[in-house]
């Protein structure tokens, strides 16, 4: 990126949030992977993030904090219930989940998604100095770089999609495929979590737009665009620096003594999405203890659900299911003062998610379709002792680098079951071996590196 211009970041939501103490109020920035990679470049380039502040009526003005411009955008009570809850989480989200849930193609919802998006245009043009670079994220924003061109030719503008793109026959089922292809042409450089994303993309775009031309050079009304894989990562130290932390390894050891002393304890991490495969997981393990290859007494499964969407009403729905899962094992299993499933409906502080990848002898992620996962990172960049198993699904991005992992088929009910029982029986030195190989695979490649591999491309 030019020395002289400045870097403006765009999401659906800023990374803050309003807390209020004592009768005053004022904002927080929230943790995560995203913020931590791109706040120190933001701060060097006096950058600004634009997006919403989670509030609906009329959006708070424009403030700064820890060095970074925030810019929140305003949205309406009915455009988030269309927009977001709508179009995004009910037509876009399962469509791009390779269909795990049928999408729902409601004309009520397109228009304000539209809207939306012409509102963050406008936001990004009237805040950007001229030569200034635009970085927008993710499915809810799709429209908005060739909204944005329109406006700000002058502008470089790079996109990325942190969900996938679905193959081009899915795809094609999209009402409004073709504008929302035009809408991300709009951009120079379009970033996927995979390659096969890229080439979903392209392959959709040559087939419904002008667009022209391999993924990595198309030609598009005149214009160059590039559209390649950019793997999204995780902040590598900081896991590692948490897991040799005492405070953490203290209530790793409160846990493992908490869940049954010597127990295997088999570990689920997830937003309660019904794209993540919980419902598989656990009824596989159910299915373990059935066929008596584990015992309840010996082993134990620990799933954290994260609350996600719940106005959604397949989320409430797939909620409904994992409980009633979860309360059929225990009342078949469990025995008084030993349940068989600890089941965690709420968020949990990072430290403390740390302690539980540290606790666990197995974590199994198993998304039927992801973009990458970041929890299965995570667990492997915790493990400093180079032990523990990893159970991951093939349809996840993150399979594509951990491939020392125990991958399986979600959709596969005894292969699940069966990976279980693999995971329980590998020797030390297996464990040992492929986790000293996951965790070459997460420290070659960190959330840094992605930030600065995808803006090097933007501006190159």
């Amino acid at each position: 990126m030019k020395r002289s211009s400045r870097l403006l970041i765009v999401s659906n939501r800023i990374p803050v949030r309003r807390m209020r103490r004592s009768g005053s109020t004022s904002w927080e920035q929230s943790s995560g992977g995203l913020v931590t990679a791109l706040a120190p470049i933001l701060q060097q380039r006096q950058g600004t993030w634009i997006g919403w502040a989670g509030n609906t009526g009329r959006a708070p003005e424009p403030f700064s904090l820890d060095g970074i411009r925030y810019q929140p955008v305003s949205m309406t009570k009915g455009e988030l219930d269309d927009y977001y809850f709508g179009f995004s989480n009910r037509t876009l989200w399962p469509l791009y989940h390779d269909s795990v849930r049928a999408p729902e193609f409601r004309r009520r919802w397109w228009w304000p998604y539209v809207d939306v998006n012409k509102r963050f245009a406008e936001a990004v043009a009237a805040a950007a100095r001229p030569g200034d670079t635009v970085w927008i994220h993710d499915y809810h924003l799709q429209l908005t770089p060739s909204m944005l061109r329109e406006l700000r030719p002058d502008l470089r503008i790079g996109f990325f999609l942190h969900i996938p793109f679905p193959p081009e026959e899915l795809f094609a089922h999209m009402p409004w495929r073709t504008q929302i292809l035009e809408g991300m042409l709009g951009a120079d450089l379009l970033g996927f979590q995979t390659a096969a994303g890229a080439r979903h993309f392209a392959a959709a775009a040559k087939r419904f737009t002008e667009a022209h031309g391999p993924a990595g050079d198309m030609r598009f009304r005149g214009r160059h665009v590039r559209a390649a894989a950019f793997p999204i990562s995780i902040d590598v130290d900081r896991f590692e620096m948490l897991a040799q932390d005492p405070d953490v390894m203290a209530r790793r050891d409160r846990l493992r003594a908490r869940l049954g002393g010597n127990r295997t304890i088999l570990l689920g991490v997830d937003r309660l999405d019904y794209s993540k495969g919980i419902d598989i997981r656990l009824r596989a393990f159910e299915e373990l203890l059935k066929s008596g290859a584990a015992k309840p007494s010996e082993c134990v499964f620990v799933q954290i659900a994260v609350p996600s969407r719940e106005e959604v009403e397949d989320y409430a729905q797939i909620r409904t299911d994992v409980e009633q899962i979860v309360g059929r094992i225990n009342g078949e299993f469990g025995e008084a003062g030993q349940a068989t499933v600890h089941y965690l409906h709420r968020n949990i502080p990072q430290p403390e998610l740390v302690s539980h990848y540290l606790a666990a002898n197995v974590m199994v992620v198993t998304p039927f379709r992801d973009g990458m996962n970041l929890v299965a990172k995570e667990f492997v960049a915790s493990r400093v002792d180079d032990d523990g198993v990893l159970v991951l699904s093939e349809f996840a991005g993150a399979a594509n680098e951990l491939r020392a992992a125990l991958q399986v088929n979600p959709h596969d009910l005894d292969g699940v079951t069966a990976s279980y029982e693999a995971a329980l029986s590998l020797s030390r030195a297996d464990r040992r071996k492929r986790m000293r190989s996951l965790r070459r695979a997460v420290k070659r490649h960190d959330v840094f590196d992605w930030a600065d591999h995808f803006l090097e491309a933007l501006t190159s």
